[in-house]
């Protein structure tokens, strides 16, 4: 077997790769830093009950799993930092306002989200703590548009929904088939694969009204005008209308081109309690962000407060945003000569790349994007072009 083979799904970043990344987490964290949202950084690894608190079954089976040789407890390779950023806001920092937190980190997942994705994405997200209203949510909706504007990644639409409505329709579900986890698994996966014959076998002994209302979710979708025809035809029960006004509110915020909604895309509806949504680029059938509130994820840490945010992968943001170039340098000879030394650190200062040559190398001058070098004329260093760059 040969030693140098990555298990499957996981990938190495090369330079031009490593530098893209490396550019979007800079701009990006510096971008959420002028909204006020302060950086910390959860640790790789922790015991699993943090991991999993409040993400449901998917995330325990995407979940590294180990044994801790000092504790003897089982520990987890975090899949998210989402609950990581909410034990810190609960148990760590103990604020009472509004917190805004922002993170950047490695995540790994023992089986892949999804076709041609990777096992170690690079997570960056944004979180806001301890505001209840829309408009906490339309202000992380917003950052995320920001976000993607500064990343130079236009998306083709952001798709909401509202974990409230199926959850409203759920509660007074009658058949004991349905109403344990399982059958609502079940149920939510015909909704989301949008599975009209599958959903009438399953609804058989359910009310008319509830049996109308949920097979309504499935055609419930399209441009701002979908929320009209929603009130319609769902029954006016107050959850339903609360979450209804909360969509209401997005749609009259955020340009009606890019806003989309579908009441029966219930990604991640065990993790979500509001609003939710997914930002998607021209030929990209994967979400390149994904959001929404959680207000239930602190719970586990002894404090639950209202919470929103939104992640991406910057691995995935790097091969959709425009390719960074690297940054012509400039060649040093192999001295050691003071004033030589000075002239670099200067140029570093400036911000200049200066790559210090060493001696039987000059061959490599090609490989190291050179396009000047360092010369001694008339008693000083001077930067002068190489031979055949102009």
């Amino acid at each position: 077997m040969r030693r140098w083979l990555l298990p499957e799904s996981i990938e190495d970043l090369l330079p031009s790769e490593a530098r893209q990344v490396e550019r979007l987490r800079r701009v990006l964290l510096d971008e959420f830093a002028l909204h006020g949202y302060e950086l910390v950084a959860p640790p790789l690894v922790e015991y699993i009950e943090s991991l999993l608190t409040g993400s449901g079954r998917d995330m325990d089976l995407r979940t590294f799993k180990l044994v801790d040789q000092l504790s003897g407890r089982t520990m987890g390779l975090r899949a998210d930092i989402t609950p990581q950023v909410a034990r810190i806001d609960s148990h760590l920092l103990n604020r009472n306002g509004v917190v805004r937190l922002c993170y950047s980190g490695s995540v790994v997942h023992a089986l892949p989200s999804g076709f041609n994705a990777t096992r170690e994405p690079i997570q960056l997200g944004a979180e806001l703590y301890g505001h209840a209203g829309i408009e906490a949510d339309l202000e992380l909706i917003g950052l995320l548009l920001r976000a993607l504007e500064v990343a130079g990644v236009r998306p083709a639409r952001v798709d909401f929904g509202h974990v409230g409505v199926f959850r409203a329709l759920a509660a007074r579900l009658e058949s004991p088939a349905l109403q344990g986890e399982d059958g609502q698994q079940d149920l939510f996966a015909a909704l989301q694969s949008k599975d009209m014959p599958g959903l009438r076998a399953m609804l058989a002994g359910e009310s008319d009204v509830l049996r109308q209302a949920f097979l309504a979710l499935p055609g419930l979708y399209g441009r701002g005008e979908v929320l009209a025809r929603a009130r319609a035809v769902l029954p006016a029960w107050p959850e339903i209308a609360r979450a209804l006004d909360a969509l209401e509110a997005v749609a009259d915020t955020f340009d009606a081109s890019v806003a989309g909604f579908d009441l029966a895309d219930l990604r991640g509806y065990h993790y979500h309690s509001g609003v939710s949504f997914a930002a998607y680029c021209a030929g990209q059938a994967q979400a390149v962000a994904l959001g929404g509130r959680y207000d239930e994820v602190g719970k586990a840490f002894g404090r639950s407060r209202p919470a929103t945010g939104f992640s991406l992968d910057l691995r995935q943001l790097a091969q959709l945003a425009p390719d960074s170039v690297r940054p012509p340098a400039i060649l040093a000879p192999a001295l050691r000569e003071p004033a030589l030394l000075d002239t670099i650190r200067a140029l570093r200062a400036a911000g200049e790349v200066v790559i210090a040559g060493l001696p039987g190398h000059d061959a490599d001058v090609h490989e190291l994007a050179c396009d000047r070098k360092l010369v001694f004329v008339e008693g000083e260093w001077c930067v002068v072009p190489l031979e055949g760059k102009v």
